[in-house]
């Protein structure tokens, strides 16, 4: 990480946008971002020397027991260099110094990423949940 700094900031809005649209994740707009921007409980990001966000993951939860990994993304230059298990571990090392006992840490991830989240110990769950969502109109 050379020329690259980690940090535990938000990216800008037009970075966390073009890094979620450049890195394959869904798009979002502005008034979806902003929200994501100032309500998570963690941030990392990776900048390069200009100050631009390369990289970035948070979390979201509630500080005592449920947490949620999102937004991992890396601009697709800067992929297979290891910035995304950088963030990560720097994620789950402040949720493992800062949350109680017992907390639950989830994530969603897409077929590219499961490598990275095993390697890290996440697992499916075998307790016969099924994950489900609704996308608001």
């Amino acid at each position: 990480m050379d020329d690259l700094r980690l940090e535990s900031l938000p990216p800008a809005l037009d970075d966390y946008l073009e890094l979620r649209r450049a890195s394959g994740l869904t798009p979002k707009r502005p008034d979806q971002g902003g929200p994501a921007l100032t309500n998570s409980w963690a941030w990392r990001r990776i900048t390069d020397a200009t100050g631009r966000a390369v990289a970035m993951g948070r979390v979201v939860g509630d500080g005592g027991w449920y947490f949620l990994i999102a937004d991992m993304a890396t601009l697709p230059a800067y992929q297979r260099r290891g910035l995304g298990r950088r963030i990560l571990e720097d994620l789950l090392a402040e949720i493992r110094a800062k949350a109680p006992e017992g907390a639950y840490v989830t994530l969603l991830a897409d077929p590219p990423g499961q490598a990275l989240y095993r390697s890290l110990g996440f697992t499916e769950p075998t307790t016969g949940s099924v994950t489900m969502h609704q996308l608001l109109a």
